[in-house]
């Protein structure tokens, strides 16, 4: 398949995992879920590397601790944020990411001692900030700030790991090694989670056991998807389609969950987009090519 085409799947395929997120959360807690999708995850991209004759052995332990450990927080948050929130809400949030890397540009050139900042650079934040406020303002109003605020930081610190992706790629990772720590880190930190927070596992249900095993197993794929896209494809291209998750998330918050966001939500949705994609233009100007191929993990 084309790139744009994969990229559209992975997107689909991310939304879908969503929808099994938010129905699985009736049955486990966020540490949980991220517990059971990392258990799929390295299960799988293990039996690969093996098949494949590929190394999982790193050089630079160190950078993947750091980058799970962002990325796996970030993913507990915006879990967390799915069990409460409309599914394009939470979706949304998480995608301020690109957001957040050109607030950290701008953070970064400042420190520097920089003689001028990019003026596009600080509108696009300044109007992703504004989207934020439109669409968390339905969650304050329902008494679900905590879920909206975790949504925000899941976005932030996916910016985080997003980076630190990148550090690995140019250090010489290839991407199935960065997702197969990643993964590993998600059940060790979504273990201790549980085990701190409830003091152990909730027992399973077939609908629950159907439900952990749809979210690791299309997790997974998603993010392999994603990556054959980017190392194929135009980066701009796939950041844009990217978006489309927002869209797949929206549908199936109204066909599944009787989602009805109102017109100011649609608005600060459509914000975000427009920043995020300024963002990433913006940033890709400026970005060594070997970077932009780099993934985001989802």
């Amino acid at each position: 398949m084309s790139a744009p085409l994969l990229m559209v799947l992975a997107t689909l395929l991310f939304a879908t995992m969503g929808v099994c997120v938010k129905l699985a959360s009736a049955y486990y807690g966020a540490g949980e879920i991220v517990m059971y999708r990392g258990l799929v995850g390295t299960l799988f991209l293990f039996a690969l590397s093996r098949a494949k004759g590929l190394s999982l052995k790193t050089a630079v332990p160190a950078m993947h601790f750091w980058r799970s450990l962002s990325g796996v927080i970030a993913l507990s948050l915006w879990f967390f944020a799915i069990s409460k929130l409309p599914l394009a809400t939470a979706m949304t949030l998480n995608y301020m990411s690109s957001v957040w890397m050109a607030l950290f540009l701008i953070g970064g050139a400042v420190l520097m001692g920089a003689a001028k900042v990019d003026p596009r650079l600080i509108i696009t934040v300044l109007l992703g900030f504004v989207g934020v406020g439109l669409v968390l303002q339905p969650a304050m109003e329902d008494q679900q700030v905590w879920h909206g605020l975790a949504g925000l930081a899941s976005g932030m610190l996916s910016a985080m790991a997003y980076l630190q992706v990148t550090s690995l790629g140019r250090a010489g990772e290839p991407e199935f090694r960065i997702v197969f720590y990643f993964s590993m880190g998600g059940v060790v930190a979504g273990a201790l989670t549980t085990i701190v927070s409830h003091g152990g596992w909730h027992g399973h249900t077939w609908t629950g056991a159907a439900l952990l095993l749809a979210v690791g197993v299309l997790a997974t794929a998603a993010q392999l998807l994603m990556t054959r896209a980017y190392g194929t494809g135009k980066p701009l291209v796939n950041a844009s389609l990217q978006y489309l998750g927002i869209v797949f998330s929206a549908l199936y918050g109204v066909l599944i969950f009787g989602d009805l966001l109102g017109l100011l939500s649609w608005l600060g949705i459509l914000l975000i987009v427009v920043a995020g994609l300024g963002a990433t233009l913006l940033r890709a100007r400026n970005t060594p090519k070997d970077a932009q191929h780099s993934v985001q993990e989802s």
